[in-house]
């Protein structure tokens, strides 16, 4: 029997110390058995001993092993997928590279260091890996939305509370008697504070994503990160971030606002009806090119912090990695998008409504809309929700999104090779399956 660890012989065990294909106990006048290191005689042939032109021993190995000389080589396997080495023996099943013995029992899983199996990923993986990212470094994932979204809503709730709500002119504008001019102002005056906040919820995002794509890329490879260590890891692209980030953002209120710009000049030239029939339709087709450029676009922050190239070569890397793939990667990040924030709604609303009894004017005041300040009691409830649904949605459209940029490059340009060298694999795809 070949002793080779992990290696079972073929065929059923021996008993009593037997050998597989040896003979059984000797009859009376047979020959006594030859020692095992010396030529067998031909039973039919007494006295005469193999021919010196024999193949070599190795050739009548067992499929893992040299064989005794002498050992007749084992018989078929019996069913599929059986003589390989136990999983996660060297060279068995579910190591890189391995082949089952004879082609039968399908391709051998793929190494998974990590969240994510180092192979091309469906949609359900990359919604299971980023989870299972804030699932396994919970520490790191819900600190890091923590302190962004606090740091946020705080920014934002002393803003409402000093001056937005004061400046804001809804009653102006839910007033059919009001004027064009006091109408221009209150637009105006609710516009600025809608910009302001979402400027800041933007900053937070654009932080929260930096720190968080260091976390799932660690998380790809199965080690640990801090949150300081993620920090200084992203510090010094968090600047190119935020540019690429309002450079998208130009780019798309451009094509948007190019879009409206026939409409607007036709209705301001007399023709009100024919302006904003084409302003509608300008503006629709100007949002579908501006949705086809941010997809496009939309793996460029993985590849700016991962890559640390310049804002030009990640939206370059990024239009290259989904090329192809665009209706791919768009219904993947809808996905996840509609996920994240139907989860977070679940919890911002009953907030959001709890907010509203306590508002200043009570239920009513809110439900009626009549503007005003609707005091600090429901703006802290409301920012505590918010606060709430952030820890939710950050870590799942960021780790959608870098899972995402690996798949394509795994698809792309084989990068499970490099990531199982950076986990750890000793000879990962270098066998004949590789």
């Amino acid at each position: 029997m070949n002793d080779t660890p992990g290696w079972a012989s073929p065929g059923s065990a021996p008993s009593e110390g037997q050998e597989p294909g040896a003979p059984g106990p000797a009859e009376p006048g047979d020959r006594p058995a030859e020692p095992a290191d010396q030529p067998v005689a031909d039973p039919q042939a007494p006295g005469v001993q193999w021919s010196k032109d024999q193949p070599p021993a190795g050739q009548w190995s067992a499929p893992s092993g040299p064989a005794s000389p002498g050992q007749a080589p084992p018989p078929p396997p019996p069913g599929p997928g059986w003589g390989g080495r136990p999983p996660g023996a060297p060279g068995g099943q579910g190591a890189p590279g391995h082949v089952p013995y004879g082609g039968w029992g399908g391709p051998p899983p793929a190494a998974k260091p990590g969240v994510i199996p180092l192979r091309p990923l469906g949609v359900g993986e990359i919604l299971d890996g980023a989870v299972s990212t804030m699932r396994t470094y919970w520490r790191t994932v819900l600190g890091i939305s923590l302190t962004v979204a606090v740091v946020v809503q705080v920014v934002v709730i002393l803003l409402q509370g000093l001056f937005l709500y004061d400046r804001a002119g809804t009653e102006v504008l839910n007033d059919p008697s009001a004027t064009l001019s006091e109408l221009t102002r209150a637009l105006g005056d609710t516009m600025l504070g809608t910009g302001v906040v979402f400027l800041i919820s933007l900053l937070g995002t654009i932080t929260a994503t930096a720190l968080l794509t260091t976390v799932t890329s660690r998380a790809v490879l199965g080690k640990p990160v801090t949150t300081g260590e993620a920090w200084r890891d992203a510090r010094p692209q968090v600047v190119r971030l935020f540019g690429l980030i309002f450079l998208l953002l130009l780019i798309t209120f451009g094509i948007v606002l190019g879009g409206a710009l026939p409409g607007i000049l036709v209705a301001v030239s007399g023709s009100g009806d024919a302006g904003a029939a084409l302003g509608v339709l300008g503006t629709l087709g100007g949002g579908v090119v501006a949705l086809w450029l941010m997809i496009r676009f939309s793996l460029a922050s993985p590849a700016l912090m991962l890559e640390k190239q310049g804002i030009k070569k990640a939206m370059s890397r990024s239009a290259k990695l989904v090329r192809g793939s665009w209706r791919r990667v768009f219904g993947i990040q809808l996905l996840a998008t509609v996920i994240a924030n139907i989860v977070a709604s679940i919890v911002v609303i009953p907030f959001t409504l709890l907010a509203a009894v306590f508002a200043d004017g009570g239920i009513a005041f809110f439900l009626n809309n009549t503007g005003g300040n609707p005091g600090w009691t429901f703006l802290v409830i409301s920012g505590i929700g918010a606060v709430i649904g952030s820890m939710i949605t950050f870590p799942i459209t960021a780790g959608v999104t870098v899972l995402l940029y690996v798949d394509q490059r795994i698809r792309r340009e084989a990068l499970d090779l490099d990531l199982a060298r950076a986990a750890g694999l000793q000879g990962y795809g270098t066998g004949s399956g590789g």
